[in-house]
């Protein structure tokens, strides 16, 4: 049935020409990873950097695809967009002029996208400027990793670090446009999958030299296969709630009077949380490595190692995971919205009522999206401890890593299954269609 459907997909010419023009940008980006800055000792650099995957950096470096490391153009990734973006959003929440941008349909929409791209553009230049600064002050055995550093170098490396992140948003864009999926969210997803094969190549020769077991590989597959399917449940995760529009007779004719349901995600914050979480957690690690004389703050109280870095993780991430919530859904709106168009939740009163109501039900389903969101985060630093293996293998095991790459894989294969869907091809489950979100 899969290989069926994959076969399909390569019938449609529309399909076929949207996922090559899709594969062919994602390549760009990746070539786009291993170009270095003028002007930095790579060969130095390697090595001043190996040190960092555990710390703020390494986060980044990990949504870069590795090009932080590296010090290419790529270096700054997608990430100032999403910060913008994520920045526009909590604005939207605070203040009167983004949210009646939000109100005007598709001009104001315009407007927020253009205040977006003029936002990525100044932060991707401070930014830009930090790593600047930072590469001039990275050393290995006492030398600079930087040819030849000074404000020469940190204009010529702003300058190319604003065009990368410039053009991976433009190229993000032409893929939603002209490819299959959120063109952003999958140059996230590619970044991220392109550690997978130095990883595995990395397990293959240590279980040739006898470094590493067998059956505890054998016990990692089953892990994997049972985290992946634990976030697909996280991320399809929905309690329905069911509306029922009024019927109106206009003339001669009966409007409404139709039946659907609002779906309430369980996981409606999605992997912000986490991130947030890991920016606040890795600070003291990162503060650790730049004051090694402080004896209080060498005592690993904040290592990842540590069941007390674990607890104060949790409980950041579910603070955030309420809190994103209460950013992303708004329950006055929705009932606003509903008693509008004539719709009523049954036995709820429209209004004041169906909010609280709303309101009851989002809070009492995100306690435990948010648990399971914190036992998920927590997955690779649990198996680091108990298998003793890398940070770079264990971040496939849960955390950041996995809720993206599921969240963006399901919503690519729903593209994917639509296109098959319209031209009368079946899709990738037996049903016709991949499965809707499960009630919780």
């Amino acid at each position: 049935m899969m290989l069926q459907s994959v076969r399909s997909m390569f019938k449609i010419q529309e399909l076929r020409q949207r996922l090559l023009f899709t594969l062919f940008i994602l390549f760009l980006c990746r070539v786009g990873a291993h170009v270095p800055l003028p002007g930095i000792d790579t060969k130095l650099l390697a090595m001043a950097a190996s040190g960092m995957d555990n710390t703020l950096l390494g986060l980044w470096d990990m949504f870069a695809g590795g090009a932080f490391k590296k010090a290419a153009v790529f270096a700054l990734g997608i990430m100032p967009y999403i910060s913008t973006s994520i920045i526009i959003t909590l604005l939207g929440s605070v203040f009167p002029y983004f949210q009646r941008l939000k109100k005007e349909g598709e001009a104001g929409r315009r407007k927020i996208t253009q205040i977006t791209r003029y936002g990525t553009v100044f932060l991707a230049g401070m930014q830009g400027w930090a790593v600047a600064k930072y590469l001039q002050n990275l050393q290995s055995n006492y030398q600079s990793v930087v040819v030849h550093p000074g404000f020469g170098f940190t204009l010529m490396t702003v300058v190319a670090l604003i065009t990368g992140t410039i053009l991976l948003m433009w190229l993000g864009e032409q893929i939603t446009d002209r490819g299959i999926g959120n063109g952003i969210s999958l140059i996230i997803m590619i970044n991220i999958m392109s550690r997978l094969p130095a990883t595995i190549a990395n397990e293959v020769r240590m279980l040739q030299a006898g470094a590493r077991d067998l059956l505890i590989e054998v016990i990692l597959i089953i892990i994997l296969v049972i985290v992946i399917g634990f976030v697909i449940y996280l991320t399809q995760g929905t309690r329905k709630i069911p509306v029922q529009y009024a019927k109106k007779v206009i003339g001669r004719k009966v409007y409404g009077g139709q039946s659907t349901h609002i779906p309430l995600r369980v996981n409606s914050s999605g992997v912000m949380p986490i991130i947030f979480a890991q920016t606040i957690v890795f600070i003291p690690n990162s503060l650790r490595m730049l004051f090694t004389n402080v004896e209080w703050m060498n005592r690993g109280w904040f290592t990842v190692d540590n069941w007390p870095y674990w607890v104060l993780y949790s409980i950041i991430i579910v603070m955030f995971a309420y809190f994103y919530t209460a950013i992303a859904f708004n329950p006055t709106e929705v009932a606003d919205n509903m008693k509008k168009n004539g719709g009523f939740i049954p036995g709820i009163r429209p209004g004041k009522k169906t909010a609280e109501y709303l309101d009851n039900i989002i809070t009492r389903i995100t306690l435990p999206g948010a648990i399971m969101l914190a036992l998920v985060a927590i997955m690779p630093y649990v198996l680091m401890k108990v298998f003793n293996i890398d940070y770079a293998l264990a971040s496939f095991f849960g955390g950041t890593s996995v809720i993206i790459l599921v969240g963006v894989a399901l919503d690519t294969l729903q593209q994917i299954e639509s296109h098959l869907i319209s031209r009368h091809y079946d899709g990738f489950m037996k049903s016709g269609k991949i499965k809707g979100r499960k009630r919780f």
